[in-house]
């Protein structure tokens, strides 16, 4: 029910799945992919889009509740709830009657760096999250989408 690539990240086999089913359905496919790779919910690592963080905020917690969001209520519905959830802020419309074309529409112009760097940020973090520790994760993520400011000579 999707696209699946395998590699390694970290040394650790991985297995990337992109659910070709209609988000609202998406719990099938990672059930489907889960149990023909012999996979716990533990072992699984969704990343996904949240409209109730704001744009370039990323946070990660494993199990938890959906939130409102169909394809997580999909995904907890077809392995449980205890898996990891990376949460990709991408902002809220304003008005709960514009979500629904909101989070169908493309970025605008002006967002994209900021959604590269989240982007960028994660995959490079990745491998501290496939080890387990999701502390170190969020702080290198947490670094490289706000870097601190660079020190000059007067600060020395």
């Amino acid at each position: 029910h999707g696209l699946v690539a395998e590699g390694t990240i970290g040394g650790e086999k991985v297995v990337a799945l992109c659910p070709e089913t209609f988000m609202n359905d998406s719990g099938r496919a990672v059930q489907a992919a889960a149990r023909f790779f012999k996979l716990q919910p533990s072992d699984v690592i969704v990343i996904y889009d949240e409209i109730d963080l704001a744009l370039g905020k990323v946070r990660v917690k494993r199990g938890g509740g959906a939130g409102g969001h169909n394809g997580i209520r999909s995904i907890d519905a077809h392995i449980g709830a205890d898996y990891w959830r990376v949460r990709l802020g991408v902002d809220h419309p304003g008005a709960k009657e514009l979500v629904k074309t909101y989070v169908l529409q493309d970025f605008f112009k002006e967002e994209r760096p900021v959604v590269e760097q989240m982007i960028s940020a994660v995959a490079d973090a990745l491998p501290l999250l496939i080890a387990g520790d999701d502390g170190r994760f969020m702080n290198k993520v947490s670094v490289a989408i706000n870097p601190p400011p660079k020190r000059g000579p007067e600060d020395a």
